[in-house]
């Protein structure tokens, strides 16, 4: 069973024996004698005596490469591969594209305020809807994201309400004179063809509700008694049933997240927590954990319902049940008249920082489809070849430089050689979303996945070149092996040159905890600073 850790925010190793030889031929020759000795000590270090290097620096905007090393062979990407799928959405959408949720009325309203028929919610793709917005109109965000708190063991929840864009809309519908609905809420949800992602499994829509996640946080209370767990977003789609206690500072943290077998909109919270527990994570005082929503558009309509009734609009439908695509027009044209809610998003520049910062994987795969409607694609399948095409027509890269299977923009088994990623970073830097680009990249030292390398703890290595690496991470595990350990970006050096770079490392082993990932990504972050030193 594959899983990936970090899934490139520091995000079944059975791979073909075809592609462990090419691997190993990237190891050898003439381009490890080019290598800077500090960065070939690094490679040489015994926790790699198994493992496969890639790396290459390019100069822009000149493009002469100033270190290779196995730059033409395929290596494991892990969530690098976001630089593509969000890199040219960022270019086709644009850096200002704003999402424009709306809600429209079937029907007429009385004098009364009924509303004579459905209300329809018309999902755009908007990642957040509003459940990240900040007063200043970004997204907000922090370094240990819940999107991977089971895989991390904790995160750090925002301050946002996940449900604050879902009571937007309903006070504007409220607003606009309608007091109750006699007909149906629904979503419409036909942007674009729904598809799961293999990591996980997840399902992808164009409706999203706090990343479609129910965040659990556990804390613990006197001994013996029952720990102090909440939830959020609460609604009647999901609510918590908790069989956690605490236990003495001495016992182990033991807690198992399962769905109800009596009823799937419950969720089940058991083990202990001792007295004092805090999570390994640097600075995560709280213990939190989550569930998937495995049913966004149902748990979306309830949330909506819910939200109308804060909001005074009383709804004849039920809030709870399967969300009823049946009732809907056969095609999502609304009439501009009909229209009672409009929920605008921040600029898509917003959600690219969001993505590449924490490594958000359900964004990444939304960004892919999203990309595919500029180019009249509706599905993965047909996203990803606009997507292979542009990188290939537009961009430039070799048809050999890449390979993206066709299940979405995180499958863990996509790979490209270390030229290729250069290649679309000085792509990039020629486009008009370069800077945009640029900023939504994770800073060493500083933000995001690489916000506590160097730092915590403190690599005097690493110390010189905090603030001026800027590179997306990729991790990804099976079985007891670090698959991919990546970085991939931009450094502006030492000498005030502007670099594109890659570092892979693929099959390193044994890993056993995060403990041992973060040893690479020491190391990654070292070999970075050390271009930093030297260009």
């Amino acid at each position: 069973m594959e899983r990936t850790l970090f899934k490139g925010t520091r995000s079944g190793l059975m791979v073909a024996m075809g592609v462990v030889a090419s691997l190993w031929g990237a190891g050898t020759g003439a381009a490890a004698a080019e290598l800077p000795p500090a960065i070939r000590a690094i490679m040489d270090a015994p926790r790699y005596s198994g493992a496969v290097w890639g790396l290459r620096a390019v100069d822009l905007p000149s493009g002469a490469t100033t270190t290779a090393y196995g730059s033409d062979s395929l290596f494991f990407t892990g969530s690098v591969r976001k630089l593509f799928s969000v890199g040219l959405a960022l270019n086709a959408l644009g850096v200002d594209h704003r999402f424009e949720t709306k809600a429209y009325r079937l029907g007429e309203v009385g004098a009364d305020g009924t509303l004579q028929g459905n209300l329809v919610l018309l999902a755009s793709g908007d990642l957040t809807l509003g459940g990240r917005t900040t007063a200043g109109g970004k997204i907000a965000f922090t370094n240990f994201d819940h999107t991977e708190a089971n895989s991390l063991g904790s995160a750090i929840l925002t301050e946002t309400d996940p449900l604050s864009g879902l009571n937007s809309i309903a006070r504007q519908v409220a607003q606009s004179g309608i007091k109750a609905v006699t007909g149906d809420v629904i979503i419409d949800d036909r942007l674009f063809d729904h598809f799961r992602v293999p990591n996980g499994n997840v399902l992808i829509t164009p409706i999203i509700v706090n990343d479609n996640l129910i965040d659990v946080t556990i804390l613990p209370a006197e001994a013996g008694q029952p720990a102090e767990v909440d939830w959020r977003p609460k609604t009647a789609a999901f609510t918590i049933s908790s069989q956690v206690k605490t236990v003495a500072a001495s016992k182990p943290m033991e807690i198992s997240l399962e769905i109800s077998p009596a009823d799937p909109k419950v969720g089940i919270v058991k083990g202990q927590i001792p007295i004092g527990y805090r999570p390994s994570l640097p600075g995560v005082a709280t213990l939190v954990q989550t569930f998937p929503i495995v049913e966004p558009s149902s748990f979306a309509r309830t949330a909506l319902i819910e939200a109308l009734g804060r909001a005074g609009v009383s709804v004849t439908a039920s809030a709870t049940g399967p969300n009823p695509v049946a009732k809907l027009p056969s095609n999502s044209s609304y009439l501009q008249s009909a229209e009672v809610a409009r929920l605008v998003s921040p600029p898509y520049a917003e959600y690219a920082k969001l993505i590449l910062k924490v490594s958000h994987n359900l964004g990444a795969n939304l960004s892919l489809a999203l990309f595919g409607l500029t180019q009249g694609a509706r599905t993965v399948e047909t996203a990803l070849a606009a997507e292979r095409n542009t990188l290939i027509g537009e961009y430039g890269l070799s048809p050999d430089g890449f390979d993206f299977p066709t299940n979405g923009s995180g499958s863990p088994d996509s790979r490209a050689t270390p030229g290729a990623v250069t290649g679309l970073l000085a792509a990039m830097r020629k486009t008009k979303a370069s800077e945009a680009y640029f900023d939504a990249l994770p800073a060493l030292g500083v933000d995001g996945s690489l916000a506590t390398v160097g730092i915590d703890p403190p690599n005097p290595v690493i110390a010189p070149a905090v603030g001026h690496v800027f590179a997306k991470t990729g991790t990804t595990i099976a079985d007891g092996t670090l698959k991919a350990q990546v970085f991939a970006g931009y450094i502006r050096s030492k000498a005030g040159k502007l670099l594109a770079y890659v570092v892979y490392v693929n099959n390193v082993t044994p890993i056993g905890s995060i403990a041992d990932v973060i040893k690479v990504f020491a190391d990654e972050g070292a070999i970075s600073a050390i271009l930093y030193e030297l260009n």
